[in-house]
């Protein structure tokens, strides 16, 4: 699957959603974005194809999730289990990065998880097997992956299934970003948490478009 060229991305209309259909277009992938509101879906694809000239295609979530070759979840946590529930049947066999961090407002920059644990966790109940579970991107800056701007961090992945891994990892890379494999599923809890970390460095040092985080003393082609 590392080879794979489409992807679905489910909630495609939001921030991170949207910054990331961008990103994958801009790579030459074709894209399917897919929303509760079908119509914003193909208003935001139309944008998007437009922009880039990649074939991009805007539909409902339960359309979309059918599509690509991996399914990006990219809703809000509020909407993290509905959203899953809904397509849990329809992306079996298939690559699932899930994206979803626990942030509770009005104080998005303190950590608090879950009572499963982390995102992961609950992403992990409701797909059971049926799905090749990724997480990661939790906390990469969706306007710079929009404008196509030089991301300075690294993007944490975290699976039981190293091939799924790999597949997300090539993914990252092929939109310019670098994908570091971070261990097992049961370590997203880090990387989710790290996310409210950051917002609290981008609001006391004022980084308007999002603190990132390097890993040091990897060799080139690791």
């Amino acid at each position: 699957m590392s080879d794979s060229n489409s992807i679905s991305v489910i909630g495609g209309t939001g921030d991170l959603g949207g910054g990331l259909a961008m990103a994958c277009a801009r790579a030459g992938m074709t894209v399917f974005i897919g929303s509760r509101d079908e119509a914003r879906a193909k208003v935001a694809a139309t944008e998007i194809a437009a922009a880039t000239g990649a074939t991009v295609e805007g539909m409902d979530n339960l359309a979309c999730a059918q599509k690509g070759d991996i399914v990006a979840v990219t809703v809000p946590f509020s909407s993290q289990a509905a959203t899953l529930e809904s397509i849990a049947e329809l992306v079996a066999g298939k690559i699932v990065l899930d994206t979803t961090v626990p942030l509770v407002p009005p104080k998005v920059a303190r950590v608090q998880l879950p009572v499963e644990g982390s995102a992961a966790n609950r992403a992990a109940a409701i797909l059971g097997d049926r799905a090749r579970l990724v997480t990661g991107f939790h906390s990469v800056s969706a306007q710079k992956l929009r404008a196509g701007d030089k991301i300075e961090g690294d993007v944490l992945l975290f699976s039981d299934d190293t091939a799924a891994r790999d597949a997300i990892a090539a993914l990252a890379d092929k939109i310019g970003l670098r994908g570091v494999h971070a261990g097992p599923l049961a370590n997203s809890v880090a990387g989710e948490a790290l996310t409210s970390v950051l917002i609290g460095i981008n609001k006391r040092y004022g980084v308007r478009e999002g603190a990132g985080i390097v890993v040091t003393g990897i060799k080139a082609g690791a």
